[in-house]
């Protein structure tokens, strides 16, 4: 994208609608070829930004999910051990040469491998970064500085096309700073009521404007609430949908968004709450 102008066009027009401070940032990220670090609460639009550039730039979106004990060999690659083992014992049974054990058809391309070797470019989506152990971002942070995989038994391979990165973090844990240097930060908020409404009408068609408004607005009172969850923009939108089909059955507007709380709601605790403070919520209803 040569200007935020045509990347905010081409971002509604696959359904995200970004702020000017996420547009500025993803916008750098692309012209600098900096990986993009993005914090923010669970449901804000992290992870599906990186799915929404990847059919932007025409690139294949490639996803690397972290969890503590996550090693290097699981996000780079692995030999095909059985495939190997099998090799051997077929060998052996015919008389034959056992032939190169580690030749490229035994190699099994893992995430960061995936990305490198990529013919078309891709987004490599780091997801939940945070929920890996240190070790694993330190090697982390030596891979995104120069993209390139050493596999001894083939060779040392190079980016063909430099990825786009995304790493998004929920915070759970603190990140190194040398990681956060290597990135170009944003924090992504709850989007405001304007943009709320544009999400949901992409998301959601034939939600009429004053239902769309009626929902934001218990969305963001909801969300004010001293809750465990506060749900995002995820779920405003399974609730949306959810209603809409109560109300296609017959329920009035009101009535179907108290009965698909569940879609917005997802801890006992904070449905006792709701509960409790329904009244005050829905009185415009």
């Amino acid at each position: 994208m040569d200007d935020e102008e045509s990347l905010a066009v081409a971002l509604s027009a696959a359904g995200y609608f970004a702020d000017g401070g996420l547009l500025t940032a993803v916008h750098l990220a692309l012209r600098l070829g900096r990986p993009l670090l993005l914090e923010g609460e669970p449901g804000v639009g992290k992870t599906e930004l990186a799915a929404v550039l990847s059919r932007v730039l025409d690139r294949e979106l490639i996803r690397l999910q972290c969890f503590e004990g996550l090693d290097s060999g699981q996000a780079l690659y692995e030999w095909d051990y059985p495939k190997q083992l099998l090799r051997v014992r077929t060998a052996e049974a015919r008389g034959e040469a056992i032939g190169d054990l580690y030749a490229e058809e035994f190699l099994l391309q893992r995430p960061l491998l995936r990305a490198v070797r990529s013919e078309r470019g891709a987004v490599l989506l780091i997801d939940e970064i945070d929920r890996a152990d240190n070790e694993f971002e330190a090697f982390l942070l030596e891979f995104l500085s120069d993209f390139q995989i050493t596999v001894p038994e083939l060779a040392t391979l190079r980016a063909r096309r430099t990825p786009v990165v995304v790493l998004t973090s929920n915070r759970t844990r603190e990140l190194h700073d040398a990681l956060r240097r290597r990135c170009l930060y944003h924090w992504i908020a709850f989007p405001d009521a304007q943009r709320e409404r544009a999400i949901l009408h992409a998301h959601v068609p034939g939600l009429a404007e004053e239902a769309a408004a009626e929902l934001v607005r218990a969305v963001a009172e909801i969300r004010a609430l001293p809750l465990l969850k506060r749900p995002g923009v995820a779920e405003s939108i399974d609730w949306a949908r959810g209603a809409a089909a109560l109300v296609d059955g017959g329920s009035a507007w009101p009535t179907a968004l108290r009965r698909a709380l569940g879609l917005l709601i997802k801890d006992e605790e904070d449905t006792r709450l709701l509960d409790e403070r329904a009244k005050e919520i829905f009185h415009h209803s």
